[in-house]
């Protein structure tokens, strides 16, 4: 199976997995299948996990072009949909190592809030760990990776497609540290 193949048949696999789904003040009202879920309009909910070295540099990652939302945007935070049963930090820990293949460090959280645009209705919660080592991405959803300056991330952004639900996180972020 070539990398086109695994995509595909992994975003087959995502789109039929069971997510949290919640009301507008976030209370779960049970489970629906991720397609359904985006295909209805219903509410979701999110992680989103900001990886700094010990540099203060900001992982940022290219999603690959199979992903059902922001296919072959830049991304600032690992991270994806709460499944059913799982709690935020459970999620956040999952998607952290299955993404860029970081395990066992230490997550600090740092925001609840609600985004919504065309694509998405989600309640997110952010998240930051601090992480020196080797990155081991999921070819299937993540391109390429590499730790930026903050500045120069926020510069990108201005010039290229990066995820607006995870760049409302990083903004929120930001603020909260200033």
């Amino acid at each position: 199976m070539d990398v086109t193949q695994k995509e595909a048949a992994h975003r087959a696999a995502s789109d039929a997995e069971l997510i949290c789904w919640v009301d507008e003040h976030d209370n779960p009202l049970g489970a629906l299948v991720r397609s359904d879920l985006r295909q209805r309009g219903l509410i979701g909910r999110c992680t989103f996990i900001f990886l700094f070295n010990s540099a203060g540099e900001l992982c940022v990652h290219r999603r690959t072009l199979s992903k059902a939302l922001y296919p072959g945007f830049w991304d600032t935070a690992a991270g994806g949909m709460v499944a059913d049963g799982e709690s935020y930090a459970e999620s956040a820990a999952r998607e952290l190592e299955e993404e860029l293949g970081v395990g066992g460090v230490e997550l600090v959280e740092h925001d609840h809030f609600y985004f919504e645009d065309g694509d998405s209705r989600l309640w997110c919660r952010s998240y930051s760990a601090v992480w020196d080592g080797t990155l081991c991405l999921q070819p299937e959803e993540v391109m390429e990776a590499r730790f930026l300056p903050l500045e120069i991330v926020l510069q990108e952004a201005q010039q290229k497609p990066y995820c607006p639900d995870a760049q409302e996180g990083l903004r929120r972020y930001l603020a909260s540290r200033r």
